[in-house]
């Protein structure tokens, strides 16, 4: 079998989801990890990954000139595009950070409980690479590549019990990470904070930035109980 032929194999063949035990255990492990202190930092380090590549996406759809993204060793990130600096598409493009680690949660919790596995790493490995074409600094430049070489390795070379775990462990970290920093916004009395999204996003609406803050942690929230319901249904029907 050649390359591509595995490569369309993997993308095209199903792999059935673990035993709830597993699905449970590995929403566990990503639930530690987003609380535990001492991982928080790398997990939102991802999380960051995921919100710049939203803001950078929605601004290519919207019709803006993408600059590049910087990540930073104190998991902040920004993106840098050019275009009309008001407007509809301005406001989608800020608020579509916050909403792309549930959005992405969300969407990697449906392939999974459609047997996709494969295809969601692939995918994932495929967004890392179109991020790592825009990063514009090393620190950053670091970060995507160690990820992406993972990524990438599980994919081709670890067995399937080890892909189906990464995929699951990636959906439930996606998905329990979103609201968090929201949540860290909203405690710290960051929300309005000159140059945070919400922030940016008051000045363009007159809505209080406290108010975007809350509206965008709903929809992480709602993405989140949507997940679990996907991914572990059982659990919300008790």
């Amino acid at each position: 079998m050649t390359g591509w032929d595995r490569l369309w194999d993997d993308l095209t063949s199903r792999q059935p989801l673990p035993d709830p035990a597993v699905v449970l255990a590995a929403g566990g492990v990503a639930l530690a990890l987003v609380l535990w202190r001492g991982s928080w930092p790398r997990v939102r380090l991802l999380v960051t990954v995921v919100h710049e590549a939203g803001h950078a996406l929605v601004a290519l759809l919207v019709g803006r000139r993408l600059q590049g993204i910087r990540l930073h060793s104190d998991t902040s990130g920004v993106t840098v595009s050019r275009g009309r600096p008001t407007g509809p598409g301005m406001v989608v493009m800020l608020a579509a950070g916050y909403l792309a680690p549930a959005v992405l949660g969300l969407g990697a919790a449906l392939l999974l409980a459609d047997g996709r596995a494969l295809l969601l790493l692939w995918s994932l490995s495929l967004l890392l690479l179109l991020v790592l074409l825009w990063i514009r600094n090393g620190f950053g430049l670091l970060v995507v590549v160690v990820v992406l070489a993972g990524t990438v390795a599980v994919t081709w070379y670890a067995d399937a019990r080890t892909q189906s775990a990464l995929a699951l462990l990636l959906a439930w970290l996606l998905l329990l990470a979103a609201p968090r920093p929201l949540v860290e916004l909203l405690v710290g009395g960051r929300a309005g904070r000159r140059g945070s999204d919400p922030d940016q996003l008051a000045r363009l609406t007159r809505i209080p930035s406290v108010l975007w803050t809350l509206l965008l942690l709903a929809a992480s929230v709602s993405g989140l109980v949507v997940g679990v319901s996907t991914l572990a249904p059982d659990l919300l029907a008790r």
